[in-house]
């Protein structure tokens, strides 16, 4: 009787559990049902968010060339181009790199390139003169560099650093701001498809107006001196370029050929300087480095690396990746030799770090990993490592036996130089938004950041490292060079650290500072400019000692040979130069 009477009720109870099973089944389904949906609403709603951001990009890319339109339009009305202007219309030789600002074009400041380009371009070649140049006028660019045009008028009196006209048949731009923009397509490389012609010419630089330049790309030229002759030597301080060379007496200038040095008449005269060799190119020579015996230096243009015997001046290496695309232009931004002398590592605009075997003149390693254009590369002094800076704002290290990325260092804005420090401790970057920072190499962590009100004002180009290790310089838009002082290594450091100093300022660059660097024995800092000119700098006083003016367009980068009384130069007008400085004896100036 007690089973059959329990039998109805556990049935009833089963029923219920099954029902409150197919319930609970049926709402799990609903769940997953709705929680699908809603995921696809949220992937429509990411879609949606990036099909905004890619307008946004575009919209603002034809904002830039908008506002580009316009103020090439504006240069138009200003003034009628004159008969040297116009003869600049027709193209002369392939057009420089594209280099601009922002992470994607972070060195359009160095070059002129295609139209809604902004930045500070190459200084313009200089003007034939009709009549027959007096002894200390530079000779004019080779026939690859400058086009047959009708004579000009004749350049009245020397007026200083004065603005020139729109560089090799291409119109004068006005700047992008020097922080990135943010993220955006990288436009499509020169080719002969859209190589445009001349523009309207910049106007000449009023001499009631020395500090401003309608359009910062177009370089004022820096005309040889042609004055009466006077007999007072005027006090201009570092600016060595507003120097006339007829008012020097003999010791106080050299000239060669095509090229000349002013010697600051204010400080004694310590140096003497020669042309050595000069190293014909097809483009713009972007970047130049020595081996660290002295016996090669190397070069970095459009799609090739090249190697050249110190002693002798000739080409030894031409180093090409075969297996890269034909069509465009792709330059070689950075080259760096191991210390052993066995490889040359070069960053080139296709993202790729290339590390050649000199011997087999093959590629060793090809290390990928940055997202756009590398600007500046360094050996560490073991030869285990490199160091990369990119428009991607990165620094990143790599190690060349390993062949791999072994430290990766992110900032806010796009990396435009990178120097190892001696003892390879540190690792020094410069960048678009004006600072330097220094990363420990051990730790990963930024040890020191230079800025602030002692920094720079404007995005920083170039940095290296003093022998001593504990200094640094720096070369930035802003026109000037500055000597830096880091903290001991048992100082306190860690993110953000402000420890260091700066203990100089140079000034006396009429133009963008494009490069630095220090002499092995830590004796001068060399800088070359968008003034076309190359100065010394007693690290020590902080007084210029020499100008030099051997190039036709800006002095892109100076390189010291480490063992010494060597230096080479790059620069926009498809040359390279090796030159000779030698210390001299102030008492007996006129024996040099």
């Amino acid at each position: 009787m007690v089973a059959s009477a329990s039998s109805p009720r556990l049935g009833e109870l089963l029923d219920q559990v099954r029902v409150e099973f197919d319930s609970q089944t049926g709402r799990a389904n609903e769940y997953e049902h709705q929680l699908t949906t809603q995921m696809h609403e949220m992937e429509l709603v990411r879609q949606k968010v990036y099909q905004l951001e890619q307008t946004q990009i575009e919209l603002k890319q034809k904002y830039d060339s908008e506002i580009s339109r316009l103020h090439r339009e504006l240069e138009a009305r200003g003034g009628p181009a004159s008969s040297a202007q116009v003869a600049h219309a027709g193209p002369s030789h392939p057009p420089p790199p594209s280099i601009g600002h922002g992470p994607s074009n972070v060195f359009g400041a160095i070059m002129a390139g295609q139209a809604g380009q902004g930045g500070p371009g190459l200084a313009p070649p200089q003007e034939q003169q009709p009549q027959q140049p007096p002894p200390h006028q530079m000779a004019q660019a080779p026939p690859a560099v400058q086009p047959q045009a009708p004579p000009p008028a004749v350049q009245p009196a020397y007026q200083g650093y004065q603005q020139g006209p729109g560089v090799n048949g291409y119109a004068s731009q006005p700047p992008h701001p020097t922080a990135s923009p943010g993220p955006q397509n990288k436009p499509p490389r020169n080719n002969a498809s859209t190589r445009g012609l001349a523009g309207p010419a910049t106007p000449q630089q009023q001499q009631n107006q020395p500090g401003q330049y309608p359009d910062p790309r177009a370089s004022p030229q820096v005309a040889r001196p042609t004055p009466p002759p006077q007999h007072s030597i005027p006090g201009v301080g570092n600016f060595l370029a507003d120097l006339r060379a007829d008012r020097l007496p003999a010791h106080q200038k050299k000239e060669g050929s095509d090229w000349y040095a002013v010697f600051n008449p204010q400080v004694p005269r310590a140096l003497d300087v020669d042309l050595v060799h000069t190293l014909q190119h097809d483009s713009v020579v972007c970047c130049v480095r020595f081996s660290l015996d002295g016996k090669y230096v190397a070069t970095g243009c459009n799609r090739a690396a090249q190697i050249f015997d110190v002693d002798t001046g000739n080409k030894v290496s031409y180093l090409e990746d075969a297996s890269v695309d034909k069509d465009g232009d792709l330059y070689i931004r950075s080259v760096c030799f191991s210390p052993d002398g066995r490889y040359l590592a070069t960053g080139a605009e296709d993202k790729q770090i290339r590390v050649w075997d000199l011997q087999s003149r093959t590629i060793k390693h090809t290390f990928s990993g940055h997202e756009q254009d590398i600007y500046s590369l360094d050996f560490s002094r073991t030869g285990r490592h490199i160091a990369s800076g990119s428009g991607d704002r990165t620094v990143r290290l790599w190690d060349v036996e390993a062949g791999q990325n072994v430290l990766t260092f992110s900032i806010e804005d796009g990396v435009t130089t990178v120097a190892i420090s001696p003892d390879g401790r540190y690792v020094a970057a410069g960048s678009l938004d004006k600072s330097v920072r220094v990363w420990d190499t051990t730790s990963g962590l930024v040890v020191e950041r230079l800025d602030g009100t002692d920094g720079h004002r404007d995005s920083v180009y170039s940095v290296a490292f003093a022998p001593n290790g504990r200094d640094l310089v720096s070369g930035s838009l802003d026109k000037t060079i500055k000597l830096w002082e880091l903290p001991p290594r048992s100082a306190p450091s860690g993110a953000g650290s402000r420890g260091g100093k700066c203990l100089r300022t140079f000034e006396g660059h009429k133009d963008f500072v494009l490069s630095v660097a220090l002499t092995p024995d830590g004796q001068w800092v060399l800088s070359g400019s968008k003034d076309r000119g190359v100065q010394f700098w007693d690290p020590r006083s902080g007084n210029a000692q020499l100008m030099l003016q051997g190039h036709k367009n800006s002095v892109i980068s100076v390189a010291p040979s480490p063992t010494g009384n060597l230096f080479a130069t790059g620069s926009g007008d498809m040359r390279a130069r090796i030159w000779r400085y030698v210390r001299v004896s102030f008492a007996s100036p006129h024996a040099v």
